[in-house]
């Protein structure tokens, strides 16, 4: 990760050694590095457990996470979490969410490059942290930044696999539907539940393996 010679603050979140240091160093960043700060009341970080081995990542915040400055709080934030618990995770303490982006846009969007490029070392620097062994991209978007060599494949393709990503060793990545898109298209919730097992039972194996 790079320095910026003109942000001090900038550096010292990426410097943390301990995830409730880069937490708070965030928290209280007033971030101009890109557009998205002009939409924002909040910067989004997360919401669950830093000590949890697996990571959830959406795309960005939406209007409630931007009010409440968790991710995942609204409706579809209300389904991850029936989700979760059906296949026995707290949400609170089995696993951490985050998005790409920290800040919500002005509408109803997708990211654009730049505002990925200026919001990713934060993402990275939680995964550094966090060391989860799991990482589950919610969406084709999720999927398109954190893996771009996947980034022209579709959900159809890529939803319920697992795969590694070169930038992160070590970590087992899948791709689920995101919520907020099983709420505008139910017929994708059976399919999406064969994905839950598939992460259980991959969980399960994985425990019975440590």
């Amino acid at each position: 990760m790079q320095n910026d010679l003109f942000d001090a603050a900038y550096n010292q979140i990426l410097a943390a050694e301990t995830y409730a240091d880069f937490y708070a160093r965030l928290r209280a960043y007033n971030c101009r590095r890109c557009q998205l700060c002009y939409a924002r009341t909040n910067i989004v970080i997360d919401r669950g457990s830093p000590t949890a081995s697996l990571m959830l990542i959406g795309e960005r915040p939406g209007d409630n996470e931007d009010l409440q400055g968790k991710p995942f709080v609204g409706r579809a934030g209300e389904l991850l979490d029936k989700m979760l618990r059906a296949i026995h995770l707290d949400p609170d303490k089995d696993v951490i969410i985050a998005n790409v982006t920290k800040c919500k846009p002005e509408v109803d969007r997708a990211p654009l490059a730049d505002e990925v490029a200026a919001c990713m070392p934060f993402l990275e620097k939680q995964v550094a942290l966090v060391k989860p062994r799991v990482i589950v991209l919610l969406g084709a978007v999720a999927l398109k930044w954190i893996d771009p060599e996947r980034a022209e494949a579709t959900m159809e393709e890529q939803a319920g696999k697992f795969f590694r990503v070169s930038a992160y060793p070590g970590v087992q990545f899948m791709v689920m539907y995101n919520p907020a898109f099983l709420l505008r298209d139910a017929r994708k919730k059976p399919e999406a539940w064969e994905h839950l097992k598939a992460l259980r039972e991959y969980l399960r194996a994985e425990t019975r393996a440590v």
